[in-house]
């Protein structure tokens, strides 16, 4: 799935460094880039969009006017330097909001959300095959797609996440927290069972006194993750 987007943003400079980042994603066509809200209306109405990257702070029309004008379909991600404007975003029904100055691995986040909240949407789309197969993520100075099939487990360890997979020996490593990861992945598949943990449901194979066994990898549930752990189980 492709998804074209736009940003709007009035700092040259903060412009720039979203292209640059949309450039570094392989699902993301960039369709138009704009200093104003006048413009960025007159080009969406010619080339119409699935996602706005809007700036809020700008002269004349704002980023929240501007985006109750937007078509429908067009899906919004705040970019703003003010965190004042947060609950006002989630009431407009944005897909994610980033706060400037804003990393290439939160831009990444905000994406794959809007990647999944896309397939979620688009025709043909069921529950049997409603998630997407895959994510990206940043490790090192690399940018990964990962088969959700090859998944195994995810551990956190601060502000890193280590994925491991059933093709590669060694875990992936990514600049990320527990919250983000888990957002990324779709409910249906993957289960958060410890703080420090996330499992892929389909993958769990045996379980030895409220431990998952992988191999010689013994991952604990935690206490307040038990019930929704024993009703999977009883299912």
């Amino acid at each position: 799935m492709i998804l074209k987007c736009a940003i709007v943003d009035d700092e040259p400079l903060a412009v720039e460094l979203l292209v640059s980042y949309v450039k570094k994603i392989p699902f993301l066509q960039l369709c138009g880039k704009f200093s104003n809200a006048v413009d960025a209306m007159k080009g969406i109405s010619e080339t119409p969009i699935d996602l706005l990257f809007l700036d809020i702070q700008m002269p004349e029309i704002n980023g929240m006017e501007l985006s109750r004008m937007l078509p429908e379909e067009t899906r919004v991600v705040f970019t703003t330097a003010f965190d004042q404007y947060a609950l006002d975003s989630y009431r407009l029904n944005a897909l994610d909001y980033l706060l400037k100055p804003i990393s290439f691995s939160e831009f990444l986040e905000a994406s794959n959300k809007a990647l999944r909240w896309f397939s979620l949407q688009r025709p043909g789309n069921n529950q049997a095959d409603e998630e997407v197969k895959s994510i990206f993520v940043k490790s090192e100075y690399k940018l990964l797609q990962i088969n959700l099939d090859n998944i195994l487990y995810i551990e956190g360890l601060k502000d890193y996440v280590k994925i491991y997979t059933t093709d590669s020996p060694h875990p992936i490593l990514s600049l990320m927290n527990m919250k983000a990861m888990e957002q990324m992945l779709p409910a249906s598949r993957f289960m958060r069972v410890h703080r420090s943990f996330i499992v892929a449901k389909d993958k769990i194979r045996e379980v030895d006194r409220n431990r998952i066994v992988f191999g010689s990898v013994y991952i604990p549930v935690g206490d307040s993750y038990k019930q929704a752990f024993n009703d999977f189980l009883g299912r």
